[in-house]
């Protein structure tokens, strides 16, 4: 009974239990889930809907998830991948549609005459038309918070890989260096204690607290930027971001891609940061000028820099971060949000999401 909170961190999961609302706070386990039938009587008439899930490969990595709490609702039909010409035939006769990244547009839903739900495997719903939706009496909605364990590890992962040259180090020790050195040690790069350097953080909600624990909890001293970047921000201890871009020796980016915050890390934002600054950027590519980014790396502006995002996913036009010549870059696809523990999460709200609808009731609902 106790299994989302387990997997959730202590800053987590407070919220999670309020947010949820499950008896005693608790969450249901899968294997509860697997005699839903029991807990969720028929209380509409659509009590055992026919589900289509769009994307499967986008969140289950070989099969390591377990779907029974939603096959517990009603009979699934599951595809790897949906390519957009076949979407409007696959949910053609489907009462709720789950979608991970699959873009169902005024098309798609106007050819799904049953289509009653479409429960988005994710926070963000840009894939969505969501005006078509309301439009056709389809409701849509979203799931967040369920990767936010996972983004701060990876985050404080890439943080002190880049401290201590990780990747250059085992490197090193593979390729011989190691074995033909005249001392015991390589000292071929420099390692740097996090502990009394400050982390700027743009963005803070649930990840960007998480990230605040953990590293005040490394010794790091933690300030917080407006969320509101580009109109003044007198709220409690949050600084103009011009003021935690210039203290900085790390600066970590949580914020949300918006009209606002489109290229919010520019040339003129790397400016203001101290040369040999670390930059980390977690949320979203748009939100950095990833050719900025690169430049900075080269000059030594930056000193190190890791990025799981880039503006086009994936990056089949190329993208200045991949250029190999880039030096004191990691780059991981996209896959901070990813750990099973995350997924699994995300399949326990799904299936509450879609309960909650069946009973009539709004939850988690954006359209």
């Amino acid at each position: 009974m106790h299994l989302v909170l387990r997997l959730l961190a202590p800053w987590e999961a407070d919220d999670y239990r309020r947010r949820v609302g499950a008896p005693g706070g608790v969450f249901p386990s899968h294997r509860a889930m697997q005699s839903a039938r029991l807990r969720y009587p028929a209380e509409t008439p659509m009590d055992c809907p026919t589900i289509v899930l769009l994307d499967r490969a986008t969140l289950d990595s070989g099969g390591d998830l377990d779907l029974a709490p939603i096959e517990a609702l009603g009979p699934i039909t599951s595809f790897s991948i949906t390519r957009p010409e076949e979407a409007a035939e696959r949910i053609a006769e489907a009462q709720v549609v789950i979608t991970n990244k699959v873009c169902l547009g005024a098309a798609e839903i106007a050819a799904a005459s049953r289509l009653r739900l479409i429960a988005v495997a994710a926070t963000g719903v840009n894939n969505i038309d969501l005006a078509a939706a309301q439009a056709a009496g389809v409701a849509v909605a979203n799931v967040a918070g369920y990767s936010t364990p996972s983004v701060v590890q990876h985050t404080i992962a890439a943080l002190l890989a880049l401290a201590v040259h990780l990747r250059e180090y085992d490197q090193a020790a593979r390729d011989g260096r190691w074995q033909g050195a005249a001392q015991f040690c390589l000292l071929d790069w420099p390692i740097v204690e996090v502990a009394g350097k400050t982390l700027g953080i743009v963005g803070f909600g649930a990840i960007g607290r998480g990230v605040a624990q953990v590293a005040r909890a490394l010794g790091m001293k933690v300030l917080v930027a407006a969320s509101r970047p580009r109109v003044a921000y007198p709220l409690d201890q949050r600084r103009p971001l011009v003021e935690v871009l210039a203290a900085a020796d790390v600066v970590a980016v949580h914020i949300a891609l918006s009209r606002d915050t489109a290229h919010l890390i520019d040339r003129a934002a790397i400016a203001l940061m101290k040369p040999g600054t670390w930059l980390l950027n977690m949320a979203r590519g748009g939100v950095v000028d990833e050719a900025a980014v690169a430049d900075a790396l080269r000059s030594g502006r930056l000193a190190g820099a890791a990025f799981d995002v880039l503006t086009e996913e994936p990056p089949t036009a190329g993208n200045p971060l991949l250029d190999p010549t880039v030096p004191n870059l990691i780059l991981t696809p996209h896959t901070a949000w990813a750990s099973r523990e995350a997924r699994q999460r995300l399949i326990a709200e799904l299936a509450e999401n879609i309960h909650a609808h069946l009973a009539g009731k709004d939850r988690n609902r954006v359209a």
